[in-house]
């Protein structure tokens, strides 16, 4: 599907009354998944698979498979938003920084009302670190998320901490759509710098992360996800000229 796709198919959904997830993979999910029964059925669980990841769709068009197109979860957060807001609906913001004065879920649930008329915010919380390895917060969470009855929920919390969360929360809510959406509540909120457009469509996006965060994604980005993206570029070749 195409992000405008993806927003319908969620929309209609919605107003048929049923929910379902989307999982936005990248080189380093698929990494996982590689290695990971756990991680793969994270996957296979999700209503909605979508490329989140130039290297992804590249290796898709040399398989001859193409997918239409990326779809990142840092765009679908403004795009679904855009589209529920003209139905009148709800959403949940789970993530973002939580000890910086209002915390980062408000302003960037302030940031997306203000820029999508008609969108009702049911909720926001940026909780503590750490809080879903803790039984009464993660409860406490899931909670007040439930209590709320949104029509969509974005979890922000990385992969695959914002799956795991999204799994305690989806049998609770049925006809709630799920987004798991990495820094995305973060760039909303002004608490991050999402890398300008050119980088994002030459598949250098993370290039950008790099710079910005060096000694936490060094490690993922270099030792990790180039070299499998690599072999993941290079087998869709070899699998084309056989």
């Amino acid at each position: 599907m195409t992000e405008s796709q993806v927003v319908g198919h969620v929309r209609r959904a919605l107003e048929r009354g049923e929910g379902g997830r989307i999982v936005t993979p990248n080189v380093d999910i698929l990494r996982q998944a590689r290695d990971s029964a756990a991680v793969r059925d994270l996957l296979c669980g999700a209503d909605l698979v979508v490329a989140d990841g130039m290297p992804l769709v590249w290796a898709s068009r040399l398989a001859r498979t193409p997918v239409p197109e990326r779809v990142a979860g840092s765009s679908l957060i403004w795009s679904l938003s855009s589209g529920v807001a003209d139905d009148g609906r709800s959403v949940f913001l789970i993530g973002g920084e939580p000890n910086r004065g209002a915390n980062g879920a408000e302003r960037a649930a302030s940031k997306l009302a203000g820029a999508c008329p008609g969108l009702r915010i049911a909720g926001c919380l940026s909780p503590a670190y750490g809080f879903e390895r803790r039984p009464d917060e993660l409860e406490a969470v899931c909670r007040e998320v439930v209590e709320a009855k949104p029509d969509l929920v974005y979890v922000g919390l990385g992969f695959p901490k914002q799956e795991w969360v999204i799994s305690a929360l989806a049998d609770h809510l049925p006809f709630t759509w799920f987004l798991g959406c990495g820094a995305a509540i973060n760039f909303v909120a002004g608490d991050a710098r999402r890398a300008p457009a050119w980088m994002q469509r030459t598949g250098l996006e993370w290039v950008h992360r790099l710079v910005g965060e060096p000694r936490r994604m060094a490690r993922r980005y270099l030792g990790h996800d180039a070299p499998y993206a690599m072999r993941l570029l290079a087998g869709a070749m070899l699998g084309r000229v056989r």
